[in-house]
């Protein structure tokens, strides 16, 4: 493992910060994922950016995809909203959900995750796109 990966870990107990970190790191392939027709992924950040890159790109195959951001409403500096998202995730080939998330609040995570479980039956893929600021 790269050493400054594992000064980051260290810097985290689990009491501290429970929850995955640079260790559990696993990068996604897409070529090696093949089709993602009728996946379910929920990505954080999606309704701009890289995350809204990645959504759609899952959509050409036609996976389901849970939009976890915070934007509902349109910002005079940045676009795009979860809505704005879901609309091109849909007319890419996917199902959209889009759920207002805070990353930074438990709750609002546990709940954008049972609303897509709810949704869609299930959950494959977790993509943590999101910062949280």
């Amino acid at each position: 493992m790269n050493h400054r990966l594992e000064n980051v870990n260290n810097q985290f107990s689990s009491k501290r910060m429970p929850m995955f970190t640079l260790k559990t790191f696993v990068p996604f392939d897409f070529e090696k994922a093949g089709n993602l027709k009728g996946k379910t992924i929920f990505i954080t950040g999606a309704s701009r950016g890289i995350g809204l890159d990645i959504a759609l790109r899952c959509a050409r195959d036609g996976a389901n995809i849970a939009i976890a951001a915070k934007t509902v409403e349109a910002h005079p500096k940045l676009p795009g909203t979860i809505y704005t998202a879901a609309k091109e995730i849909e007319a890419a080939g996917g199902k959209a959900l889009p759920l207002q998330c805070d990353i930074r609040d438990e709750t609002s995570v546990k709940a954008a995750i049972q609303k897509t479980v709810e949704t869609f039956g299930g959950l494959d893929i977790l993509i943590n796109n999101a910062s949280a600021i």
